[in-house]
């Protein structure tokens, strides 16, 4: 088991005390359902039992399909490169430091002390300096080239000259080669710095530039379309006469991102076969994402525009809960659709599902380290599903948030992790498979660029 590093119990379950109902999780008798576009989802009219694939399956399948896609590469300025992954390794383009430097500002000087000042100075990106001659001392500023015949740098605080300022004395004993870096003491032009399949964070931009590069060959973020669908969902103002706000549209481009996804569009539209077909095939992306309409209702499209397309369908139902009316579709060599249920809490769990691992693979990104952790409290089960319960961690447990109903979003936005609730449940204390959200990473997780 790797244990993740815990919130540390500092006197914040105050913050727990906001959720007023936040502990313990009520199972599925106690989630608050209100009218959802996926009826499947909401217990109205049940997506066929045999078609759902078991929830660490779909994950599985769903890995497998971005590992199969067709390898990716692109070379972009080092600015663009930020949270992709090298396709080969960062090779030194030159030493680094490429000449001797100096380490303090201070003096460089030549052979044992006491040494006569040369006139002028050393600055940092100047002409190459004259050479120093054994009992020679001349000013030098941190970075600046060391002149030849130099046998050190003595720090301005550690020397002492006389008062017309022509001889220089240390106040302690000089070594040799002290506080000058060597040229070549991090690496050597040809040293591997990197494998291929490192991660471009800031600190790797910075060690490109330094080791001589303006361009990176990387593979680029999977191009992701969010498709938005609904006759009843509002951009603006309060909902009203049957009308609900669109909390997806809002949410799903900046998760995505999170996911290390180039989100190229948010498009919303009406419950329309004709313009959902349009859209799907017409796209440019590398994945679609869907919203709604996964079920078989008299609105849901999303099934027989994909069968119309000719995709094939590689997962059609998950065991999980909330999300189990989520699919995955192959339309094209390379492009795929996740098909995300229409409530919000179920759509999260179609994200982490199926769009994540799949992401991961398009961009070849490493699995973060998966771990366990115990529960604080009980949480009741489904009968023969996985239920994905929002968590926070509180002194070495996790604490499941009451709000976990599949159209609600309180419980997840006060949360840092889903707990992994095998089906029949879980009791206090025993562990369970956590997953992080994007933004709550720390230590085995890469983190986010984006």
């Amino acid at each position: 088991m790797t244990a993740r590093s815990p919130a540390a119990d500092d006197g914040s379950d105050e913050a727990l005390a906001l959720l007023r109902d936040a502990l313990p999780a009520s199972g599925p008798a106690g989630e608050s359902r209100p009218p959802g576009r996926d009826r499947a989802e909401t217990g109205a009219r049940p997506a066929p039992r045999h078609r759902a694939s078991a929830w660490a399956d779909a994950r599985n399948v769903a890995a497998r399909a971005g590992r199969a896609a067709p390898a990716r590469s692109h070379l972009v300025p080092l600015e663009q490169a930020l949270g992709e992954i090298l396709t080969e390794p960062l090779t030194a383009l030159t030493d680094l430091p490429s000449f001797d430097t100096s380490a303090m500002d201070g003096w460089a000087v030549a052979g044992p002390g006491p040494w006569e000042v040369q006139d002028g100075g050393v600055l940092a990106g100047h002409a190459v300096p004259g050479a120093l001659a054994d009992g020679e001392a001349v000013r030098i500023a941190t970075g600046a080239r060391i002149p030849a015949g130099a046998t050190a740098v003595i720090r301005s605080e550690h020397a002492r000259s006389d008062e017309a300022r022509t001889q220089l004395q240390a106040d302690r004993v000089v070594l040799h080669g002290q506080d000058i870096r060597p040229r070549g003491q991090e690496c050597r032009s040809g040293d591997v710095l990197l494998p291929a399949t490192a991660l471009v964070t800031p600190a790797v931009l910075g060690l490109a530039a330094a080791a001589g590069y303006d361009e990176l060959g990387t593979v680029p973020r999977p191009r992701v379309e969010i498709l938005v669908l609904g006759d009843e969902l509002l951009t603006q103002g309060l909902p009203h006469d049957g009308l609900i706000r669109d909390a997806l549209g809002p949410m799903l481009g900046f998760w995505l991102r999170a996911l290390g996804a180039e989100v190229i569009g948010t498009r919303r539209l009406k419950d329309d076969a004709g313009a959902l077909l349009a859209a799907v095939t017409g796209s440019s992306a590398d994945l679609v994402i869907t919203t709604g309409g996964t079920a078989s209702g008299p609105v849901d499209h999303v099934h027989p525009v994909l069968h119309k397309a000719g995709a094939e369908l590689l997962v059609d139902g998950v065991a999980v809960r909330p999300g189990h009316p989520m699919l995955l579709a192959q339309i094209g060599v390379g492009k795929h659709l996740v098909g995300l249920p229409g409530n919000p809490l179920a759509a999260v769990s179609g994200l982490l599902t199926l769009a994540e691992p799949l992401l991961r693979e398009l961009a070849h990104r490493a699995r973060a380290v998966t771990y366990t952790a115990p529960l604080r409290n009980e949480v009741q089960g489904h009968p023969h599903d996985t239920r994905l319960v929002p968590v926070v961690h509180r002194a070495e447990r996790v604490v499941p948030l009451h709000y976990n109903g599949p159209a609600m979003l309180r419980g997840i936005a006060a949360a840092d992790g889903l707990a992994v609730v095998p089906p029949g449940g879980a009791r206090a204390g025993q562990e369970v498979e956590i997953l992080d959200l994007p933004w709550a990473q720390a230590g085995p997780g890469e983190g986010c660029f984006t």
